[in-house]
């Protein structure tokens, strides 16, 4: 049996997309992962099939780095993060701006070349990441089975009456007035009209007789998988869901790092804070310096990840902190007492999975939403990253060290015993076969170049 998997060369996405993919590779059954040339050697090093599919003008495979980046990359960059300053709806905003053209870079090559990947690779099944929105055509285009993989959180893949880009819940503290909220859905639904023309008239070109999709973000395959915990997820959104599966989390596999297991091991008997902002958003150093200020003031042993930032630029760090670019999070999840998180849903379900509460602290598009459910079900507390003051901050770490939630604990452990890749496989078999494909038409492309704001 061949798995395809379609994922862009973001390492947030390419990762769990490949540990997802580990069923198939422990049952020794073949796994190609088409992505870009940025994620190649952690395909091969996986053990499975590398195939080139460029489907985006950048890459991130490890640390934001925007002085590194192309010039109209980078200038985009810090538009995104300058609006991460200014607040969340300024944020949110200028992320459905660029949704319009973005996550339809180069459409019809990266369609065609999906395509041909499926006709040259003959895969029994394919997995294919809910934002690769171009491939979703080609798969469209020649009429095969798929399903999507929702990583993010649930409402991503919008259902019913949502709109794209649009938080359908919100902490209290981070709640907006109803006029910026009014204004944000008017936005949210302009985009999604442009973007769903973009992606009818790409299917169009291809597939001339292809049946036009009335939301291009809320498209999907036969099958839904969703990489979050079903606890997390109300009962009324989920009767609204397509065909779908639950996951719980997808934790990837760490290679062993000594310096950090002989931290570690260091006789200490402080409650473990772990203060990680994903390979993204830890650009917002100040955020990072407040926060590591904060955490000076609580009795605790504290491991951060700092990014592209330096030591130096957050002040006065203890020596016996752990602070190193990118931490090993999985490792110190397995011990820590307390995630400090921007709410990327892979934190928090990998949080989560280790029982381990959270206090979290939202940026842009679905942390928000992520940080509502944890609140909802108890299992950290949600703060606004830029207004926060510090005493705020500590006060909330002490708390939630003092008398932390016990839901995750609860959720952790059924997580533990039914791991997300392990019903992927299981749900990913009742797929139709792949039994033929379609050509497709050789109409020209239209001319399309965009930024990625990831």
């Amino acid at each position: 049996m061949t798995l395809l998997v379609v994922t862009p060369d973001y390492a947030s996405h390419a990762v769990p997309m490949m540990t997802i993919a580990g069923s198939w590779i422990r049952r020794g059954q073949r796994v190609v992962v088409a992505t870009g040339p940025a994620m190649a050697p952690l395909v091969r090093q996986a053990g499975m099939e590398y195939t080139e599919l460029i489907m985006s003008r950048g890459s991130n495979a490890g640390v934001i780095r925007t002085k590194s980046a192309q010039d109209a990359e980078a200038h985009s960059l810090e538009q995104f993060f300058e609006a991460t300053r200014e607040g969340m709806v300024e944020t949110l905003r200028f992320q459905a701006e660029q949704r319009a053209t973005d996550l339809l870079w180069r459409p019809m090559q990266v369609a065609r070349r999906t395509a041909r990947i499926v006709e040259s690779h003959h895969p029994d099944q394919i997995l294919i990441d809910h934002l690769a929105f171009a491939s979703s055509i080609g798969l469209r285009a020649i009429d095969v089975p798929w399903a999507d993989v929702v990583l993010g959180h649930p409402t991503a893949m919008p259902v019913g009456d949502e709109t794209y880009g649009v938080p359908s819940a919100w902490p209290p503290e981070l709640h907006p007035s109803s006029m910026d909220l009014d204004a944000l859905r008017a936005t949210g639904r302009g985009v999604t009209e442009a973007f769903t023309s973009a992606y009818n008239e790409t299917l169009t070109r291809l597939a001339p007789g292809a049946k036009p999709v009335d939301n291009a973000f809320g498209q999907h395959g036969d099958l839904v998988l969703y990489n979050y915990p079903r606890e997390l997820h109300g009962p009324i959104r989920e009767a609204r869901l397509p065909r779908h599966a639950f996951l719980g989390s997808a934790v990837r596999q760490e290679t062993a790092d000594p310096d950090v297991l002989a931290w570690l091991k260091r006789p200490d008997t402080r409650p473990l804070v772990v203060i990680s902002f994903g390979t993204f958003l830890s650009a917002r150093r100040d955020v990072l310096a407040k926060i590591a200020s904060s955490l000076k003031r609580v009795d605790a042993r504290v491991a951060i990840a700092i990014g592209s930032a330096t030591p130096d630029e957050l002040g006065d760090i203890p020596s016996d902190w752990l602070v190193r670019s990118t931490l090993p999070q999985v490792t110190l999840l397995e011990r820590a007492d307390l995630l400090v998180t921007h709410g990327g849903n892979n934190s928090i379900t990998e949080a989560l999975t280790f029982g381990v509460p959270m206090l979290v602290m939202p940026f842009s598009t679905d942390q928000f939403d992520g940080a509502a459910a944890v609140e909802r079900s108890l299992a950290g507390v949600a703060l606004d990253p830029n207004s926060s003051p510090r005493s705020l901050i500590s006060g909330t770490v002490r708390g939630l060290l003092r008398n932390p939630p016990k839901s995750p604990a609860a959720i952790g452990e059924r997580l533990r015993r039914e791991p997300g890749p392990e019903i992927a496989y299981a749900a990913s078999s009742t797929l139709p076969p792949i039994t033929r494909t379609l050509p497709v038409a050789d109409a020209p492309a239209p001319a399309r170049t965009a930024v990625p704001t990831r």
